[in-house]
């Protein structure tokens, strides 16, 4: 029995233009932009995907679907080879989407005009090593935030603007005992406030941060740990010097002193809410200054809470984390697993000798 030819039926195309390639490099890169925000990603965060690409290709000087495995080492070993882990790390990761992308919308209309296989320039042999963690961060002790704390409400009835510096110190006061981001805070509302809700009152978080760049993560926080004390006050007696009208819809929790082009008080921003911990940590806590910030209040309020018997999971819901290993992360300084294990070590050595001594 004999061979029979078989003919191939798929339409044979001449090499792609220039033209035509600039424009399927410009449909890829579309494509890209709108399945993310089709997967819910943040404007911020697709914005800096594009950014790391369009980073890349400019170095690169070709379309970025063109780029080998022997382009890949040029670049993250002498391009990038002084740059921060986190900025390789980076790159690599939108170099990883990007082919990932083109392989499963864009594989077989790739081969017809060029004739190439998708491939990621990115392999075991090549690919940046480590992992963009944060460095630890150990916060300050009780005493130390007490300090902090008692020094600023007590300047608060002789300062020159005592509605602004008692809105600060609430915000700070609200970060350290329930672990809330900066953003998060300032992003409040009057109506965000909801007493009617558990033993204490909750806050509804409408701004919560996403993972992966998804978009706010909404959650309620409740308001334990005496947060519930410090906002009734800042509510009944201080929120009337910032704002007068608190039935309008989304008015802010934290004013600023500014208004609107519409004559109503605007909201505070991320900036003055670090400015206003930065001043009270020179007066009250100088030997934090330049290392306090929100974020390290967040460390230690999960820290406090986990020092004082709240579990973990409670820990991780109330900071909003997706991953209970990320709210180890901030507790862990307290952990005493391995002072433990040494302990047991040592009775187990002792009781040993004492048997042998027998």
């Amino acid at each position: 029995m004999g061979l029979a030819v078989v003919k191939d039926l798929a339409g044979r195309r001449a090499p792609a233009t220039p033209d035509e390639l600039a424009a399927f490099e410009t449909d890829v890169l579309s494509g890209l932009v709108l399945a993310r925000a089709s997967a819910g990603l943040a404007d911020g965060t697709i914005r800096d995907d594009v950014g790391h690409l369009e980073q890349i290709r400019s170095w690169f000087g070709r379309p970025l679907f063109e780029m080998a495995p022997a382009d890949a080492d040029a670049y993250f070993g002498k391009e990038l080879r002084s740059a921060s882990k986190s900025l390789r790390l980076a790159r690599a990761h939108r170099i990883d989407t990007y082919f990932a992308f083109v392989e499963l919308r864009f594989r077989a209309e790739l081969h017809a005009m060029t004739g190439r296989l998708v491939q990621c320039p990115l392999d075991e042999m090549n690919r940046p090593r480590g992992r963009a963690d944060a460095g630890l961060r150990i916060p300050p002790t009780e005493e130390e935030i007490g300090c902090l704390f008692s020094g600023w409400r007590g300047e608060l009835a002789s300062c020159r603007k005592y509605a602004p510096a008692a809105r600060n110190y609430t915000a700070t006061r609200l970060m350290s005992l329930l672990g809330l981001r900066v953003n998060e805070v300032r992003s409040l509302n009057l109506a965000d406030v909801r007493w009617e809700l558990g033993r204490f009152g909750k806050l509804h978080v409408r701004y919560g941060k996403g993972a992966h760049g998804s978009g706010p993560r909404e959650r309620v926080v409740p308001l334990i740990n005496g947060a519930d004390r410090v906002l009734r006050w800042y509510i009944e007696d201080v929120w009337g010097l910032l704002d007068e009208d608190h039935m309008r819809p989304g008015a802010a929790l934290f004013p600023s002193e500014r208004r609107c082009a519409d004559g109503t008080a605007a909201r505070i921003s991320c900036d003055g809410l670090r400015w206003g911990l930065a001043t009270a940590v020179s007066r009250h806590l100088p030997q934090w200054n330049d290392r306090l910030t929100p974020h390290v209040l967040r460390h230690f309020s999960a820290s406090e809470l986990y020092r004082h018997g709240m579990d973990l999971v409670a820990i991780q819901e109330l900071l909003g984390h997706w991953w209970i290993a990320t709210t180890m992360r901030y507790v862990h300084v307290l952990q005493t697993h391995v002072e433990d294990a040494w302990i047991a070590g040592q009775q187990h050595a002792a009781a040993r000798l004492e048997g042998l001594a027998r």
